[in-house]
């Protein structure tokens, strides 16, 4: 039974306004398109909401994601604790924060992640690589 610690930080420029870059997280069909390419996805996007993925991981585990929102500022933050679960074993628990600033003709996103990772389901450097790998697609969304 291991449990690792960390944290990572993401910076994303994006060609589009601190409300346009807010609206694709907060609109449910619009986050879909870019957070949840395979899987199902719900999201109630306000403070005590809760936003679930179910998927398949890449070995075809199940895979089950709860997300509840504690802080949303319109336009400049969001904070959010998330469990992922694969298979019936509790993976990790993170807490999240995304911060938005106008940065000349659009936004810069600031992500922060800390996350516990129990008994090696999950490796922070893999948490990391694919959120790096969706806020991308949340730019192609914006374009």
């Amino acid at each position: 039974m291991t449990v690792k610690h960390a944290t990572f930080t993401l910076e994303r420029t994006y060609p589009a306004p601190p409300e346009r870059v807010f609206a694709a997280w907060a609109d449910p069909a619009a986050k879909a398109r870019w957070f949840v390419p395979d899987g199902t996805h719900t999201l109630d996007f306000r403070v005590g909401g809760t936003e679930t993925v179910d998927a398949l991981g890449p070995d075809e585990t199940k895979l089950h994601v709860t997300s509840t929102y504690h802080d949303i500022v319109p336009s400049r933050r969001i904070v959010y604790a998330t469990t992922l679960s694969g298979g019936q074993a509790l993976a990790t628990v993170s807490i999240t924060t995304v911060q938005l600033e106008a940065d000349a003709d659009g936004t810069r996103l600031t992500l922060t992640e800390q996350g516990t990772f129990l008994d090696g389901a999950e490796k922070p450097e893999w948490r990391e690589q694919g959120t790096g790998d969706w806020l991308d697609r949340l730019g192609e969304e914006l374009k």
